[in-house]
């Protein structure tokens, strides 16, 4: 099966589909579930998509300790 998004990059697959915006939704509300949903949608591999989804949660445990300290 040939990848259509071959060569580009996050970005341009997420505009090109039209899920830019659904992603940038699901990226604010921290929704790893939806995140990892779009970008399998976009052809990512498993391998492209984890270190994306470690970022969010980093992010997510960073954001929880500003507010708690």
């Amino acid at each position: 099966m040939e990848n259509k998004y071959a060569g580009m990059t996050v970005n341009e697959r997420l505009y090109v589909s039209g899920l830019m915006d659904e992603f940038d939704e699901a990226v604010e509300k921290k929704d790893t579930e939806k995140v990892r949903t779009i970008l399998e949608k976009v052809e990512l591999t498993e391998e492209s998509i984890t270190p994306i989804l470690e970022e969010l949660v980093r992010e997510e445990s960073r954001d929880h300790l500003y507010k708690c300290g």
